[in-house]
């Protein structure tokens, strides 16, 4: 990415069943929805959102290697995306082990999103 034009950022967390992936969607949902960029074609090449580009940074606590990146991409809808995992987030104990819920612990996953927007 050339230019950043803006950064976004979000939390999203799997209170049952120890899904690094659904905290992980759920943190870009949350750093993505909220918002409006009504003037973004007029900065990039071409005024396409077709040329955007987003990077998708990802604090994770655990399961890295279970991470479902085709599933992040998936929840932005323009332009072109890398995502990026490193270490953070957190992994904290929910109070209670649901096996009703597939619960393999009592963990639940907390994911912070960092979403870059440039060209």
């Amino acid at each position: 990415m050339n230019r950043i034009i803006f950064v976004e950022t979000g939390v999203g967390i799997d209170t049952h069943g120890q899904n690094v992936t659904k905290a992980a969607v759920r943190a870009v949902e949350n750093a993505i929805h909220y918002n409006s960029m009504p003037g973004l074609k007029e900065y990039l090449p071409e005024k396409s959102l077709d040329n955007m580009k987003v990077n998708v940074k990802l604090a994770v606590p655990a399961d890295k290697d279970l991470l479902d990146h085709a599933a992040i991409k998936k929840e932005i809808p323009y332009g072109t995306v890398t995502v990026e995992v490193v270490d953070g987030g957190m992994a904290t104990s929910s109070g209670i082990l649901l096996e009703e819920q597939a619960d393999t612990s009592d963990l639940m996953y907390i994911v912070n999103a960092a979403v870059e927007v440039g060209y």
